[in-house]
């Protein structure tokens, strides 16, 4: 078993964050199970253990060897091992995002009148309950307001901004904050005692800080580190994910970004790609190290802050993309492509021309027909188009120019040769002409070429 489900905490005590500890107990605390809150809301980010203390709870509520005077589920009666193995008929957890309709709330209103089979009350947890629709919110409503006296609710949610007032305020609100680099050292260190794992603290602290304030990705983080190890040490974490060269490539893309220098972009993009490198961290380290840069200029005045604050809004964008994308870099590809070819002309492409000794440069128009208004206006309909199609087929087209648009003939041109393949393929180009077809009403044919 993983270690993030191995480890996960079963006593309120074993919660790692003690904040955490501290609020459940003084709601828990002489008020178990009668004068309990019928309907409680956790948020907050993703890995904190929000379902995990929903359980806590609902052991607590039902455990049949506590006594009155605690507030602790005792784990060993067989209301808490049916509630930790999942097998607890009166405790159901609801996954929101596939049951979000106003069909499966109105069977869940009709369900909960029925008394518990055999705990002492129904415990409904619901997670990413944003995801309910809103009929269906309006159908729980309803419960929340008339609860049954058997019944409590654990919503669970990772948008609070999404939840509805009027459900909102129904609920006993905590809120789970990101975890502090303590919190989550005091988690891997149980982990490593269950583990017999040897670990400095200083390495613990270094994944704490890869870790994004998330229990579940550091255990993550932890274990891959452990894998065949039996001594987790600084030097190890130094081998494994080679910070030093990461922090290099980091302000080396930057300082690609800051020139629109796509191509030396996609080359460190492509290097790190050979060395199997986490993009995922990769990309938040490139944030963090943009958002130091942010709150610099801003306390300094400075001019650059809407750069800076444009290119971190497209860097979180594909941070969130990597996790679902076919190649973990396309994201980061994407944007840096997208950055560069901001503010960059397409109604006019330079051209280097070799004259014997010397070398001239001259301007020369896309098309002698079309205005290059008129043509720019073209390769943005199509990209606009493309998009409600296939979104990652429109970033790899912002990064390219218009080279001529004339004679039912469109061609583009670009940068990069896998850029080029990937626009050349057939089901591409057929999806591409079809989208342009929509946009002119005629038949045309497209090509792409390398510039250069």
């Amino acid at each position: 078993m993983v270690f993030y489900l191995k480890y996960r905490p079963k006593k309120i005590s074993e919660l790692d964050s003690k904040l955490l500890q501290e609020r459940l107990e003084a709601v828990l605390k002489r008020k178990l199970p009668d004068k309990i809150p019928h309907a409680f809301l956790f948020t907050g980010p993703k890995g904190l253990g929000k379902t995990s203390t929903a359980r806590i709870v609902a052991k607590a509520i039902n455990c049949t060897n506590r006594k009155a005077d605690e507030f602790e589920p005792c784990n060993k009666c067989d209301s808490c091992k049916s509630i930790d193995s999942g097998a607890n008929l009166d405790v159901l957890e609801i996954d929101g995002a596939s049951n979000r309709g106003i069909d499966e709330i109105r069977d869940l209103r009709e369900k909960i009148r029925l008394s518990p089979v055999n705990s002492k009350k129904k415990v409904y947890i619901i997670d990413e309950v944003h995801m309910l629709t809103t009929e269906a919110f309006n159908a729980l409503l309803k419960t929340l307001e008339e609860p049954p006296a058997h019944a409590v609710f654990v919503l669970c949610t990772t948008e609070s901004q999404k939840i509805p007032e009027t459900i909102s305020s129904r609920c006993f609100n905590i809120r789970f904050t990101r975890a502090t680099d303590e919190d989550l050292v005091h988690s891997f260190n149980r982990i490593a005692k269950g583990e017999e794992l040897k670990a400095e603290r200083e390495a613990l602290i270094q994944i704490a800080k890869m870790s994004d304030g998330s229990f579940r990705d550091g255990a993550k983080i932890l274990e891959e580190i452990s894998t065949g190890e039996e001594n987790i040490t600084v030097d190890l974490i130094e081998k494994k994910y080679n910070f030093s060269s990461v922090n290099k490539r980091i302000l080396d893309l930057i300082e690609s970004l800051n020139k629109k220098d796509a191509k030396t972009g996609i080359k460190i993009v492509s290097e790190l790609a050979n060395e199997n490198a986490d993009f995922k961290l990769f990309t938040e380290g490139l944030i963090n190290t943009l958002h130091s840069r942010l709150l610099t200029e801003v306390e300094e005045g400075s001019r650059e802050t809407g750069n800076t604050r444009d290119l971190i809004t497209m860097l979180v964008k594909a941070h969130v993309s990597i996790k679902y994308a076919v190649l973990p870099q396309l994201p980061l590809e994407l944007t840096i492509v997208e950055w560069c070819s901001l503010e960059v002309p397409n109604a006019q492409e330079v051209i280097v021309v070799k004259k014997d000794i010397e070398t001239e440069v001259i301007t020369a128009k896309i098309s002698p027909t079309k205005k290059p208004s008129e043509s720019d206006n073209i390769l943005e309909s199509l990209i606009e188009g493309i998009k409600k199609d296939n979104f990652s087929i429109a970033g790899v087209l912002r990064g390219c120019k218009l080279v001529k648009f004339e004679n039912e003939e469109l061609v583009l041109s670009t940068e990069f040769k896998f850029h080029k393949e990937r626009l050349s393929d057939k089901k591409v180009l057929d999806l591409l002409e079809k989208s342009l077809k929509e946009i002119t009403g005629k038949e045309i044919k497209i090509s792409i070429i390398l510039r250069g």
